[in-house]
């Protein structure tokens, strides 16, 4: 959770994951706050939403939320794609013996989550919410290299976002003009 979180009698924080996820959200950029209210607990509820659906032992994680241009930097260093996406997950060098084990980092890119929100005619915080609830998906070992592996893990996504209020994600819109969007 983030430092400024800390508040122990917050009924928010009454999932059973609260006690057990070391979570910390850093904003990287400043147009995250002028999006959003409280970019930290956005991230903070999709988090535990994502990992509550796991029932996961004790772990560490961190979400960045950064700009294309960080992310661009990242994508291209670490997987020789130089362009903005919208989310990175990076699983941990190491994890310890003993302790929470560290799930690994998400960092998502500001511009590319607005402008995708924008181009699916979603609210970019229920786009932001899809994209963290993905990243931790795939720092549990969910990918979506196969289709019935995409499947699973979109199948999961929906469960987990539903419980947030947030639409299926991969419904599709009805087409402008499309007598079916009145």
């Amino acid at each position: 959770m983030t430092d400024d979180d800390a508040n122990d009698d917050d009924p928010s924080r009454s999932s059973a994951t609260a006690a057990t996820v070391d979570l910390m959200v850093r904003v990287d950029h400043t147009d995250w706050r002028a999006l959003l209210d409280d970019p930290e607990t956005v991230v903070e509820k999709a988090v535990l939403a994502a990992l509550d659906a796991l029932e996961p032992e004790a772990v560490e994680l961190s979400v960045v939320l950064a700009d294309d241009a960080a992310v661009r930097a990242l994508n291209r260093d670490h997987r020789g794609k130089d362009a903005p996406t919208n989310v990175l997950s990076f699983p941990p060098a190491f994890v310890p013996p003993a302790g929470p084990r560290p799930l690994g980092d998400v960092i998502l890119a500001l511009e590319t989550v607005q402008r995708e929100a924008v181009e699916q005619g979603k609210a970019t915080v229920d786009h932001l919410r899809h994209l963290v609830v993905h990243g931790v998906l795939h720092l549990s070992g969910y990918d979506h290299e196969t289709e019935s592996d995409a499947e699973e893990m979109e199948d999961l996504e929906r469960t987990i976002l539903a419980g947030l209020g947030v639409a299926d994600p991969y419904a599709e819109l009805p087409a402008v003009g499309d007598e079916r969007a009145a």
